[in-house]
């Protein structure tokens, strides 16, 4: 390269240019040529290695392959090439301790490190997406992973960048950067924690992308849309959006119903109110027609335990929820009396839905509580409601004494 610097010097001062004209034409010339040499490359790796090495990552059966040969990373990986060719032809064209030789190549080196960050980052995106293709993986909060990768990757290339700016060794910088340790913990609080939180959700598979989860603290009650570094964003039932610290599902409790979900089966828990005046033996008629109706099987009537009216109304709604299409028939069905309350007996009824839809659920729900209210007055037996203000004035009207004819002679006597 020196020779080439020779030559062209020696083929300008011919030319009766003058030497400084010589000298100056001489590097123009010169980094004209590294400018031609650094786009013919850049054009080189973007039209011949790119498609090659796609064209390579296609023809494996692995997928991951795609990723990192896809046009995003591999046109970052470009601009790569561009501060290298300068950094290494410039020193043939400036004088060793040149300061614009210094200066280009601090240019240079901070190019290279921010092209580098770009290619970073773009990995970080591929491995994002690598992992989301995983089985495993695809559901697991590993957003805010990576954005902390790429914060951390932020933090070292301007460390890098400084020290390129003052002409001093990375670990100084670094060094000096320990006094304000403090502020930089205040600054990126919310990240550490965030890091943190996100780690712990993962592991033990807390939390995923998708998951219904409900948390009244902060009125969430909806599906988990995205899970980053610094924020979880739930869309609600009424679509909106609540936006919830990571850390504080860590901190705090919250409900996740995915379990329901892969279950199979949604709980159904409700208790209906009996009025506990209609609550009675039953007697010897209707035991004889519960009997043919097959409702006293397993159950004894005799005169040493009789058989109530509400007992035969649990066994009744038993066989019914176990022949139920839209109930579970592998999980729990039970029919049980709560502890009477000033509101009446409260009967509950216990099962799953084969469905975990919500719709669904709720019809079925609906249904099954609809019949057991319109089941009640064939088992002699009524349900509990607290009397209204129509109620209270017809039974007031009924309490008046009427109007009597006066008494007649005989009468009197």
């Amino acid at each position: 390269m020196d020779s080439l610097y020779g030559i062209i010097e020696n083929w300008l001062q011919q030319m009766n240019l003058g030497e400084g004209i010589a000298v100056w034409g001489t590097k123009g010339i010169l980094l004209f040529g590294i400018v031609a040499i650094s786009y013919l490359a850049a054009k080189a790796f973007r039209h011949l290695l790119i498609p090659f090495l796609q064209t390579l990552s296609h023809r494996t059966k692995a997928k991951w392959d795609d990723y990192l040969f896809h046009d995003k990373v591999l046109q970052k990986a470009a601009h790569i090439i561009l501060p290298i060719i300068w950094y290494v032809l410039l020193p043939f064209v400036f004088p060793k301790y040149s300061p614009w030789l210094a200066f280009l190549l601090k240019i240079c080196q901070i190019y290279l490190i921010v092209a580098s960050l770009m290619l970073l980052s773009a990995f970080f995106d591929s491995l994002y997406e690598i992992s989301n293709m995983h089985r495993n993986l695809r559901n697991r909060p590993l957003r805010g992973i990576y954005q902390m990768l790429k914060v951390i990757a932020v933090c070292v290339s301007v460390v890098l960048i400084i020290s390129v700016i003052i002409d001093k060794n990375a670990m100084s910088v670094l060094a000096g950067l320990g006094a304000s340790a403090a502020v930089l913990m205040l600054i990126f609080r919310d990240s550490i924690l965030g890091l943190v939180a996100g780690v712990q959700l993962s592991a033990n598979d807390m939390l995923r992308p998708g998951d219904w989860i409900t948390m009244e603290k902060y009125g969430a009650d909806g599906y988990v849309t995205e899970v980053n570094l610094t924020t979880v964003k739930i869309q609600n039932f009424d679509m909106t959006i609540t936006t919830i610290p990571p850390y504080t599902l860590v901190s705090d409790s919250f409900r996740n119903w995915r379990s329901m979900q892969e279950s199979g089966g949604r709980r159904i828990k409700r208790a209906v109110p009996i009025d506990a005046d209609t609550i009675r033996f039953c007697s010897d008629e209707e035991c004889a027609r519960f009997r043919e109706e097959g409702l006293l099987q397993g159950m004894r009537d005799t005169g040493e335990r009789p058989v109530t009216n509400l007992t035969v109304l649990q066994n009744y709604l038993t066989r019914y929820m176990g022949k139920h299409p839209d109930l579970h028939p592998d999980m729990l069905q039970m029919v049980r009396q709560l502890p009477p309350t000033p509101d009446g007996v409260p009967l509950e009824i216990y099962c799953f839905t084969n469905n975990t839809e919500w719709t669904f659920y709720e019809s079925v729900q609906d249904e099954i509580i609809a019949h057991v209210i319109a089941v009640l007055p064939q088992f002699g037996l009524r349900l509990f409601q607290r009397p209204t203000g129509n109620s209270l004035r017809e039974a007031g009207r009924s309490n008046v004494p009427q109007e009597r004819a006066p008494l007649s002679y005989s009468e009197k006597k």
